[in-house]
């Protein structure tokens, strides 16, 4: 399991076991380059073992108040300290964490487990049930390699895959024998098995009483503050630390309050590919302007479609989970460029859905049937359509996808339909796209990517931000009314971009050949997944079958297969 995880942590490697629990860890050193900080780290006079993934940006201040209670440190960073707080303030110590983390800890004289993850899913943290033993890692494929895991596809997960999104939430996997712990919960494994989950954190959305008198002004006034603040945390670091720069707002933002920091030879990285159909394959005239703007040591990568196709099976052999868009290999080549120059980066990851950028919010903020709006917009297929995709054998039964929006819908905590949009997409549809995709792709190198919007007081701060105030105008108003007084007003003005990688959109040539030969291979007859009338359909003509969010339906087919095949299963 542990020579799996290895390119997530390329510094260090340790074992520890003790009577039933056994301890694997593989480093990546960010703050205390020294062996004090190896891992697994035990404490034995607290009688307390640790493994942990992550950056806690608070803790020299727990640090100090922990001292003044009497603790004494072996170590300077911060994982002695998540050990020491956790002694102090048992599992309620996750409250006192600001940063991204999943860890297991161990109680030597009570064989108490407890495992954790961040607020809002940043780090990752897998488990499985085999007999006689709970196991857990970073990545699903390291569960895999441990052997006896239930390899079975999950109906349920297979649905949320091809309507969702990709979006598959915890704690589902596409594997029936493997789950992952959701989002801003911990878990206590006692030592006879039992367990008892707890979720320790959920903002609630729409203004608070308090805020009524807030003006549009003084919004944006408190984002780009609390934006400063979260971009001045991430800092925190015995590395240097760069930004990917896409030139779109958000990681724009991101380098002009590093650049107000005095962050002076601050590194900055961007991709870019080939046009194809007409549609844009880069944005370098914003990335340089603002790399130019700022005085940054910028690197642009320039990649062409005949160097996608022979990085595809690495990229997705990096992937714990198969995901869909199509900047994946993107992010992945980005990473392998920028862990060659720096081991932490800041990215912009979060904003859209944290400050309501996508362009299915707007129409919300008017709508009288939210699910069905909703769905409308984001699902890639309905459930009619599910019927004729995936052979009876793995069709869930019931809309599954549909039915976990509507029950995420009904949850008390967000009275508008816009707001209900904004809450499921930040807890959930970000864990398990987008956030998911740039841990994997960058820890695949050894690079550590840290994500500001995500910060738990920013997005706190958000949710109480009127609905129209971040939809508004076309989405992130109240964002983009706050940079303006950071940034250029060419940045803030251009029409919105996301990181294309045309290629896998409109598959042509090799790449639909590709997609063509792995569903038509041997192990794909043999699993029959897919029902071949549906598959055929797509490849006749696979630029006719778009999802509404401009997705291709032969490519997310053709990836989940590639996937399975790629671990072996």
């Amino acid at each position: 399991m542990a020579e799996t995880l290895a390119p997530r942590g390329p510094d260090g490697e340790g074992v520890y076991q003790q009577n039933g629990a056994a301890l694997g860890h593989r480093r990546l050193k960010i703050i205390d380059l020294s062996e004090h900080a190896q891992q697994p780290m035990v404490d034995s006079q607290l009688g307390l073992s640790l493994v942990y993934n992550g950056a806690i940006y608070n803790y020299p201040e727990l640090r100090q108040e922990l001292q003044s209670m009497g603790y004494r440190f072996f170590s300077r960073g911060d994982t002695e300290v998540i050990l020491k707080a956790y002694h102090a303030w048992g599992e309620e110590c996750v409250q006192r964490l600001q940063g991204m983390f999943a860890f297991a800890l161990h109680e030597r004289d009570t064989g108490r487990t407890v495992l954790a993850r961040d607020r809002l899913g940043i780090k990752p943290l897998y488990y499985a049930e085999v007999e006689g033993a709970l196991r857990f890692a970073s990545t699903l494929p390291a569960l895999v390699a441990s052997g006896g895991v239930d390899k079975r596809i999950d109906p349920v997960a297979l649905h949320h895959y091809l309507s969702f999104h990709a979006v598959v939430p915890a704690p589902h996997t596409l594997l029936r024998g493997v789950r992952k712990l959701p989002p801003a919960t911990v878990m206590v494994v006692e030592a006879d098995g039992k367990r008892r989950q707890k979720r320790y954190w959920l903002p609630e959305y729409g203004p608070r009483a308090e805020d009524a008198k807030c003006t549009a002004v003084e919004w944006q006034e408190r984002v780009l503050e609390a934006l400063r603040l979260a971009v001045k945390r991430r800092l925190v670091a015995d590395v240097p630390v760069g930004v990917l720069l896409s030139g779109g707002l958000d990681s724009s933002l991101i380098t002009a309050l590093l650049a107000e920091q005095q962050q002076h030879g601050l590194r900055t990285f961007s991709i870019g590919f080939e046009s194809v159909g007409g549609e844009a394959g880069d944005e370098f005239q914003y990335s340089d302007l603002v790399a130019a703007h700022f005085g940054t040591k910028h690197e642009r990568l320039f990649v062409d479609s005949a160097k996608v196709l022979p990085e595809l099976p690495r990229c997705i052999r990096a992937m714990s989970e198969p995901m869909v868009s199509h900047d994946n290999v993107g992010f992945y080549l980005l990473s392998e460029l920028v862990s060659r120059h720096v081991k932490v980066v800041q990215s912009g990851q979060g904003a859209d859905e944290v400050f309501g950028g996508y362009h299915w919010y707007p129409p919300l903020l008017e709508s009288h049937d939210a699910l069905g709006d909703y769905a409308r917009v984001f699902f890639d297929r309905n459930h009619e359509e599910m019927g004729r995709v995936v052979h009876p054998d793995y069709l869930a039964d019931g809309d599954a996808s549909r039915a976990f929006v509507e029950a995420h819908f009904a949850q008390p905590g967000a009275s508008l339909p816009v707001d209900k949009a904004l809450r499921l997409d930040t807890h959930i549809m970000l864990v398990d796209d987008p956030v998911k995709r740039v841990d994997n792709m960058t820890m695949a190198f050894g690079l550590e990517a840290r994500v500001p919007f995500l910060d738990h007081e920013l997005v706190e701060l958000a949710a109480r931000v009127p609905a129209e105030l971040k939809v508004g105008q076309g989405g992130k108003y109240v964002l983009k009314e706050a940079g303006r007084r950071v940034l250029p007003h060419e940045v803030i003005d251009r029409p919105k971009g996301y990181f294309p990688v045309p290629a896998l959109k409109y598959l042509r040539g090799p790449f639909l050949e590709l997609v063509r030969d792995v569903l038509g291979s041997e192990r794909a007859r043999q699993r029959g997944l897919f029902q071949s009338d549906y598959v055929a359909t797509l490849l006749r003509e696979p630029e006719q079958h778009i999802t509404p969010l401009r997705g291709s339906k032969l490519w997310q087919l053709g990836l989940l297969e590639m996937w399975l095949q790629t671990h072996e299963i």
